[in-house]
């Protein structure tokens, strides 16, 4: 997905406004008057960006920065019980006034907007669930605007796993900007398709700041200018061991998502993890910071650019926790460019113009080779690649015609068609502490697989994948700039390998990179 013309910001602006009516009109405008200008970057090279691009949490200008009196025609929300309020007015605007608003003691008492409603707060408008309201904001109304409103205490301490407090039911074209979500069970918001998330607070929020999932899949989203930081407070993970559920923010079967200048840090898991059936990613101009795990994951997905960002200090907490597997900042499992998904960049995966900063590793690539479409390996149940939907299929999968072409390429999620290429990698062991050592696997780039056993029915035992992967799907570093004593793992898990050998025959990696390893 590429960035739209001025043309055409403004066209949908108008169409924006002839859907919401006057009042909205007057609170659209106030809002675009807002906007913060944001850092930019240069994907030519190794980009510009040098400091976090969203510092959005405490901003009292940009967070309580909403209009002191009604706009003209709006609803006024008195503060205390909002429990009788009618919240399902087509086109309204409301207007919550200074204090701390609460929706009543029912644990589903939530606000059911109507058709293209805005919501906005004014200076000190807090809307609180008070641990008894497990969402706030939910139902299936389209194109609805929430500006300006802390939202804060909703659901109960370990629920609303995988859920969202604001747009629980993941409906389409809703806009959330200027507001602050925090302390909230689940997930601060759900992502549905036409999705627009700037210039806000996710903050400390129990499983993911956000999570883009739709049942109907999701389309088309912005993630421009926030502050992703410190979620996962409740620790999933530890009560539910290898669940893959926790970070900054996740996105499930996305279709095109514009990520552009946000600052996720200090989660306690991934920072931001595409997991299952994702494409047409860009990610560009973001700070990943000190995230417990990954700064990016990026998993049995397609055809993204990732581009201009910043990585410092992600995975030194899991890192040294690893067991035989390295740690980095990127992590791209069974995921590539390929033009039969279509959409934008489907013919180069690229991970260009990136500076890496005192990570506990860089860039993994990484098949598992007992994980494709109908293995009992596969964790992602009943997913199947996007390749050929109508002859790769769960059942067809499982069948004995995967030994043979088509299905033999097609059941598998691939790592191919990867360019790592023109990034800065530096990192000093003595920054990054005692545990970073090679015998930790700290300080890594890798290409790899592992020994394919599993399941018995399985074409791709043995060797097939981990020779792929390293020498037959177009994966290449090159053009980088190495400082630090950086160390290498290709072909299979655990093959490590000098920087002489990862640049000779058959690799051929890193050809046209410079290495400095007294460097840091």
């Amino acid at each position: 997905m590429v960035a739209r013309s001025a043309r055409a910001r403004i066209w949908a602006a108008a169409v924006a406004i002839c859907t919401v009516g006057v009042a909205s009109f007057v609170t659209l405008a106030f809002l675009s008057a807002t906007k913060q200008p944001a850092q930019p970057s240069d994907a030519s090279g190794i980009g510009q960006l040098s400091a976090p691009p969203a510092r959005i949490c405490g901003n009292a200008a940009l967070l309580g920065g909403g209009p002191a009196s009604p706009p003209p025609g709006a609803i006024r929300v008195p503060p205390g019980s909002n429990a009788r309020v009618n919240w399902s007015r087509p086109g309204a605007t409301y207007w919550f006034a200074p204090g701390v608003h609460t929706l009543g003691g029912g644990k589903y008492a939530q606000i059911l907007p109507g058709r293209g409603s805005v919501f906005v707060g004014a200076p000190g408008a807090i809307l609180d669930g008070a641990h008894r309201n497990f969402y706030a904001f939910g139902g299936p109304a389209p194109d609805v605007r929430i500006s300006y409103l802390e939202i804060r205490n909703f659901g109960v301490r370990g629920g609303n796993r995988d859920e969202g407090v604001v747009n629980k039911d993941s409906a389409p074209g809703w806009t959330i900007d200027h507001s602050l979500l925090t302390r909230n069970a689940g997930a601060a918001l759900m992502l549905g398709s036409r999705s627009r998330l700037t210039d806000n607070c996710l903050k400390d929020n129990q499983q993911y700041g956000f999570n883009a999932y739709s049942p109907y899949n999701v389309e088309r989203i912005v993630l421009e200018h926030n502050e992703i930081a410190g979620n996962n407070t409740y620790n999933w993970e530890a009560h539910v061991p290898e669940c893959g559920c926790t970070g900054g923010g996740k996105f499930w079967h996305v279709d095109g998502a514009v990520i552009k200048d946000n600052w996720i840090h200090g989660n306690h898991g991934v920072g931001l993890w595409a997991d299952t059936n994702d494409s047409g990613f860009s990610i560009t101009g973001n700070y990943f910071g000190s995230n417990d795990s990954w700064g990016l994951i990026y998993e049995i997905s397609y055809n993204a650019r990732i581009t201009g960002n910043i990585f410092a200090r992600n995975g030194l907490v899991s890192g040294p926790r690893s067991q035989g597997f390295p740690t980095g900042a990127i992590y791209l499992s069974e995921s590539g460019a390929d033009p039969r998904v279509g959409g934008p960049f489907s013919r180069v995966f690229q991970v260009t113009g990136n500076k890496f900063i005192d990570n506990w590793g860089g860039v993994i690539l990484w098949e598992n080779s007992d994980r494709f479409c109908g293995s009992p390996a596969n964790t992602s149940t009943n997913a199947c690649t996007l390749v050929a939907p109508g002859t790769a299929t769960v059942q067809s999968c499982r069948s004995s015609e995967i030994s043979r072409a088509p299905l033999y390429g097609d059941c598998r999620w691939k790592t191919q068609n990867v360019e790592v290429s023109r990034n800065l990698f530096s990192f000093s062991p003595a920054a990054i502490g005692p545990d970073c050592t090679q015998k930790r696997l700290c300080g890594f780039q890798g290409i790899f697989s592992q020994y394919g056993s599993f399941p018995a029915w399985s074409p791709y035992k043995g060797t097939a994948v981990e020779t792929h992967i390293a020498e037959k799907q177009d994966n290449w570093f090159k053009a980088n700039t190495y400082e630090g004593p950086w160390r290498f793992m290709i072909r299979q898990l655990g093959n490590i390998v000098s920087w002489p050998v990862w640049r000779e025959m058959p690799y051929d990696q890193d050809d046209d990179s410079t290495m400095n390893p007294a460097s840091s």
